[in-house]
C-alpha cells in the first residue's frame, strides 16, 4: 500500500514573517506532502490556544492575506499548498480577487473552517471555476444527510476532524476514528485526511493506518515557538517517517 500524506500546518507570519517563509521551504524539504497555511484572523473560533496565540502574534507583525499569498508565491513549493482560514478574511479581501491571486500564488486548495456547504453558492461557484480545490471539513458527528450534502461539490480531499472541540494536541487518537473514516469514505470517493489533536509520531502512525492523510498543526506551531525552525523541521521528519510506516491508502491531490 502507498503511504498516507503528511500535511503540516503553519500559521502565516508566525513566529516572524521571515521565519514563516523559511518554514514553508524547510518543512516541505523535511518530508511534507502538502503544506497547510493558516491565514490569520482576529476571531479564530475553531482554533485552540496554540494557534490562537500564533495568529495574534502574526497579526501584530502585520501579516495580511496579501502578504501570506506573497509568501506562498515566493516559496514556490513543488508540493500542494492548502490555505485554511475563515470566510470573513476572504470576503473582506474580495472572493474573486482572492481566488485569482491565490491561484496565481500557487495555492491548490481552500478550506474555510466556518463555511458550511451551501452557505454561499456564488462563493462556491467561484472557487470551483478556479484551479483551487474546495475542501470540506467533516465532523465526527455529522449526520448522514449533512454528510451527503457536505461532500457534494467538494474536491481535492475531505478533512475529517478527529474529535469535537478546537484544535490542539491530545493524548491519543480516538478509538472510534476508523469507524468515522469508513463512514466518510462510504459517502465519497475523495481521499480522507484527518486532523485536530494529532501531535506525536505514534498518533500520526495510528492515523495513517486508517486515513489517506494526516494533518498536524498545534504541535508544529508549538515546536516553532519553543525551538525555532530546527525543532519544527525535526518534528516533521519524525512525522514523515511515522506516516510512511503506516498502512494508509495514499494521499490524494488537492489540485
Amino acid at each position: 500500500m502507498r503511504r498516507a500524506a503528511l500535511i503540516p500546518y503553519l500559521t502565516a507570519g508566525f513566529p516572524t514573517p521571515a521565519d514563516s517563509l523559511a518554514a514553508l521551504v524547510r518543512l516541505a524539504a523535511a518530508g511534507a506532502d502538502f503544506i497547510e497555511v493558516g491565514l490569520p484572523f482576529s476571531d479564530p473560533l475553531a482554533d485552540g490556544p496554540t494557534i490562537q496565540r500564533s495568529t495574534q502574534v502574526a497579526l501584530e507583525q502585520g501579516m495580511t492575506v496579501a502578504r501570506a499569498l506573497e509568501q506562498i508565491h515566493r516559496a514556490a513549493l513543488a508540493i500542494p499548498v492548502i490555505v485554511m482560514t475563515y470566510v470573513n478574511p476572504v470576503l473582506a479581501f474580495g472572493v474573486e480577487r482572492f481566488v485569482r491571486e491565490a491561484a496565481a500564488a500557487g495555492v491548490t486548495g481552500l478550506l474555510l473552517t466556518d463555511f458550511p456547504a451551501g452557505a454561499d453558492l456564488e462563493l462556491e461557484a467561484l472557487v470551483r471555476a478556479s484551479p483551487i480545490a474546495l475542501i470540506r471539513l467533516i465532523a465526527p458527528t455529522t449526520s448522514p444527510a449533512r454528510l451527503a450534502s457536505a461532500v457534494r461539490g467538494a474536491s481535492g480531499f475531505l478533512y475529517l476532524i478527529s474529535r469535537l472541540g478546537v484544535t490542539g494536541a491530545r493524548d491519543q487518537v480516538p478509538p472510534d476514528l476508523p469507524e468515522h473514516v469508513a463512514r466518510v469514505r462510504a459517502a465519497s470517493a475523495l481521499p480522507v485526511a484527518v486532523g485536530f489533536g494529532i501531535s506525536t509520531a505514534a498518533q500520526a502512525r495510528a492515523t495513517a493506518a486508517v486515513a489517506d492523510g494526516v494533518v498536524v498543526g498545534s504541535a508544529i506551531v508549538d515546536a516553532l515557538a519553543a525551538g525555532g525552525l530546527g525543532a519544527a523541521e525535526r518534528l516533521v521528519r519524525e512525522l514523515a517517517q511515522a506516516v510512511g510506516a503506516g498502512n494508509g491508502a495514499g494521499g490524494g491531490g488537492a489540485a
